[in-house]
């Protein structure tokens, strides 16, 4: 099983207020797309029938804890 981390430190703190203000801007862009694509392996499982999730040893309850198991079920 293949295991990966999302987690982004694009941006560091800083002390500027504009730079903070754009850091700010980038983050949230960031994680924007880190849950973009979250919500698009949701509905890529959604969409198989349970016989192919049963092949992938999931079951249809289970897609949301698989998807985002590192951010609630640590």
């Amino acid at each position: 099983m293949a295991h990966y981390s999302t987690e982004h430190a694009a941006f560091g703190p800083v002390s500027n207020p504009i730079s903070r203000f754009f850091a700010t801007i980038g983050n949230a862009l960031v994680l924007m797309s880190t849950a973009n694509a979250r919500v698009r392996q949701v509905e890529r499982l959604q969409s198989l029938s349970n016989e192919q999730l049963a092949e992938r040893g999931m079951r249809r309850e289970d897609i949301a804890r698989h998807v985002f198991r590192d951010l609630y079920w640590g």
